[in-house]
């Protein structure tokens, strides 16, 4: 699992390139606050990797989870991890 930032020099603004890979899945997805906890479908490429690219705002964190053929799952390289009580779990957590 990786997530990448890139921060643009004209907005304050970063993309963030969401990568997981699962060559065994066949969907995965990522929710998280910055897309209103809605699933949002990444694209599987043919090495096994599935990615999806947001621009956000900086100067904020914000909380996520994978969903990998329906089960929600954790980033391990996450910036960090905040506990859900609606989940009882934590979700994972990019800073920006």
């Amino acid at each position: 699992m990786s997530i990448t930032k890139q921060y643009l020099k004209s907005k304050p603004e970063c993309k963030i390139t969401f990568c997981l890979p699962a060559k065994e899945a066949t969907k995965v997805e990522v929710a998280g606050d910055f897309n209103d906890w809605s699933l949002t479908e990444l694209k599987k490429y043919k090495n096994g990797k599935f990615i999806g690219q947001f621009t956000l705002p900086v100067d904020n964190e914000y909380q996520f989870k994978y969903i990998v053929d329906g089960e929600w799952v954790n980033d391990a390289e996450a910036d960090d991890y905040k506990w859900n009580d609606f989940a009882a779990s934590d979700n994972s957590v990019v800073i920006v």
